[in-house]
C-alpha cells in the first residue's frame, strides 16, 4: 500500500488545478483518471476522420476561471474576447437583433428596428455588472454567509436576482418577447426550468452566467479547451504531482483508502485526504452509499462547414452574426413552450438553441488549408432536452431525432439549408456529431449528462450553515472528514472555472 498526502479522483480541469496548488505546497499528490487522457469535458479533439479541425468537443467557452488562478499556477492560457455579444433572428422575418460590443450606436439601431428595449437592456446589464463586481471576488475566498454577501449587493438587485424567480424581473424590465428570450437563455444553460421557476434553479444558473471575471464576459480559449487542460497538466506535473491515466477507481473508504484498477491490476493508495473530482452521485457509489440522481438538459452538436451560411438578412455579414452567440428560436414564449413540450416527454419543435463559431475568433483550431478555404466550425447547444427524453427510448433513436431537430431549427432562421454546407470526412460522411445527455454520461461519467455534476448551488452559505470546519468554510465538505469535493459539484462549481479545485486545495492548505 502506497501512502500519499492527497489522492485526487478524476483528472478533469478542477482536479488538475487542485493538484498543481497542492504539489506546489510540497504535498505528495496523485491524480487518478479513468480515461486515457486528462481534462474531462475540457478537451479538444479531431472529431472528424481525416479532417484537421480540433473542436472543443464538450465545454467550449471560459468565463468563470479567475485570473488569480492563472497567475498562481503560471498558466499559459490565452483567452480572446468576442466583439459581438449575440445575434438573434426574429423568426419568420429577415430581421434580427445584433448586440455589438464595439458599436453601441449600431446596437441601438438594431434594437430600434425591432421596436425593442435598448435603454432597458443597458440598465439591466448595468445591474448585472454591479452584481458581478460584488460577487465574483468572493468565489476564491471562504464562503460568506447569505446576510454578509447581501450587504455587498444593492437591495433591489438582491431581491430580483437572488430572492425572486428570474422571470419576474425579465418581464418587468422588458416588453419585447425576443429580447426577453435572449436574457432568459443565460438562466437555462444545462438547466431544465421555466422562467417562473419557484426552486430558483434558473436564478442560480443565471447568476453564474453573468458574474464571470467580474464582468460576465465569455471568452474563447485559443487552441481550444485542450489548451486549457494542457497548461493545467503541465503546471501540475512541473510542481511534482503524479498524473495517472487509465486508472479506474473502484472504491473509496472514509479513512482515505482508494482502490483502483490499472492495466488489469488492482492497486491501493492510502491518502491523508481524498479529493473527489467526480460527480457527487459517482462519489456516493464509490463509497457504497446512495444519493439522488442528477439530470442534464442539453444536446450539443458540432458541425464543420465549408463556409458560413447565408442569412435571411442579406445586409448583415454572417461573420458578425456568428461572431458572438447566435440564438435561434429562443424567444421568451418559445422557451416556455419548449419547456412544456419537454415536460410532456416530447422533443421541442422548434428546438431552442444557440450557436458558437469558435473558428472566427480562433482560426488556429483549423489547419492552414481549412482556414484558407473559408471553412468554419459551429457548435450548437440545444436547450430543454432533459435526460428523461433519452431514457424514454434508445439513445441512438433520440440522438438522431435531436440532431434532426437541431438541423430543422437552424434551417428555420437561415437563408439556405445547413446540411448543404457540411464538409465530409475521409470516409465521405457529413461532418456533424451529436452528443446527448446519455453520451455525456457514458463518455465522461456525468450522471444524467448533467454538465454541472449536480444542481448548481448559491455561491454563499446560508446563515444557519455550519462553517466550523475548513471544508465547510470553503464549500467542499462531504459527510466524511477526509474526503472533500474538488469538482463542479462543490458549492461554487460548474463551468470551466477551476473554483472547485482551488477551493478544495485552500481547505487543505489554509484550513
Amino acid at each position: 500500500m502506497t501512502r500519499q498526502d492527497v489522492v485526487i479522483v478524476g483528472g478533469g480541469h478542477n482536479g488538475l488545478v487542485a493538484a498543481a496548488y497542492l504539489a506546489q505546497s510540497g504535498r505528495s499528490v496523485t491524480v487518478l483518471e479513468r480515461l486515457d487522457h486528462l481534462g474531462g469535458a475540457a478537451v479538444s479533439a479531431q472529431a472528424f476522420e481525416g479532417v484537421e479541425a480540433r473542436l472543443s468537443r464538450y465545454s467550449y467557452l471560459v468565463s468563470l476561471l479567475p485570473a488569480a488562478i492563472m497567475r498562481d499556477l503560471g498558466l499559459d492560457i490565452r483567452l480572446e474576447r468576442r466583439r459581438y455579444s449575440s445575434y438573434t433572428p426574429l423568426p419568420g422575418t429577415d430581421r434580427g437583433l445584433l448586440v455589438d460590443n464595439g458599436d453601441a450606436a449600431a446596437t441601438r439601431r438594431s434594437f430600434d428596428t425591432l421596436g425593442a428595449d435598448f435603454d432597458a437592456w443597458q440598465s439591466f446589464y448595468g445591474r448585472t455588472a454591479a452584481l458581478a463586481r460584488a460577487v465574483f471576488p468572493t468565489v476564491t475566498e471562504p464562503l460568506l454567509r447569505r446576510s454578509e454577501l447581501k450587504r455587498l449587493v444593492d437591495a433591489a438587485d438582491w431581491s430580483d436576482f437572488i430572492d425572486r424567480p428570474i422571470g419576474e424581473v425579465i418581464e418587468r424590465c422588458f416588453t419585447n418577447d425576443l429580447v426577453r428570450g435572449v436574457v432568459l437563455t443565460d438562466a437555462l444553460i444545462g438547466t431544465f426550468a421555466p422562467a417562473d421557476d419557484p426552486t430558483l434553479a434558473a436564478n442560480r444558473c443565471f447568476l453564474y452566467h453573468v458574474i464571470g471575471g467580474g464582468t460576465g464576459d465569455w471568452d474563447v480559449p485559443v487552441g481550444g479547451m485542450g489548451a486549457v487542460t494542457s497548461s493545467l497538466a503541465k503546471a501540475a506535473r512541473t510542481a511534482g504531482a503524479s498524473l495517472v491515466t487509465g486508472a479506474e477507481v473502484i472504491s473509496i473508504a472514509p479513512d482515505g483508502e482508494v482502490r483502483y484498477r490499472l492495466d488489469d491490476d488492482e492497486f491501493i493508495l492510502n491518502a491523508g485526504t481524498v479529493l473527489s473530482n467526480v460527480a457527487p452521485q459517482v462519489l456516493s457509489g464509490l463509497l457504497g452509499e446512495v444519493s439522488e440522481p442528477a439530470e442534464g438538459a442539453q444536446v450539443k452538436v458540432n458541425l464543420l462547414l465549408r463556409r458560413l451560411p447565408r442569412l435571411r438578412d442579406a445586409s448583415l455579414d454572417p461573420a458578425a452574426a456568428f461572431g458572438g452567440t447566435f440564438h435561434i428560436n429562443e424567444g421568451y414564449a418559445q422557451l416556455e413552450r419548449a419547456f412544456q413540450a419537454a415536460s410532456a416527454g416530447n422533443i421541442p419543435s422548434p428546438l431552442p438553441a444557440e450557436i458558437y463559431c469558435h473558428s472566427l475568433t480562433d482560426p488556429s483550431i483549423l489547419s492552414p488549408e481549412l482556414a484558407a478555404s473559408g471553412a468554419h466550425t459551429l457548435t450548437v447547444f440545444g436547450l430543454h432536452t432533459p435526460h428523461r427524453l433519452v431514457m424514454a427510448a434508445t439513445n441512438d433513436a433520440v440522438r438522431a431525432a435531436l440532431e434532426r431537430a437541431v438541423i430543422d431549427s437552424l434551417d428555420s432562421v437561415l437563408a439556405e439549408p445547413i446540411e448543404s454546407l457540411l464538409l465530409t470526412d475521409a470516409a465521405g460522411r457529413p461532418c456533424i456529431e451529436t452528443k446527448t445527455t446519455y453520451d455525456l454520461e457514458s463518455a465522461l461519467g456525468l450522471p444524467g449528462g448533467n454538465i454541472f455534476h449536480a444542481p448548481l448551488s448559491w455561491p454563499f452559505a446560508e446563515d444557519s450553515a455550519d462553517l466550523g470546519t475548513a471544508a465547510g468554510r470553503w464549500g467542499v465538505a462531504t459527510a466524511h472528514e477526509n474526503i472533500l469535493l474538488c469538482g463542479a459539484g462543490a458549492q461554487r462549481g460548474g463551468g470551466v472555472s477551476g473554483l472547485g479545485g482551488h477551493n478544495a486545495a485552500m481547505a487543505v492548505l489554509k484550513g
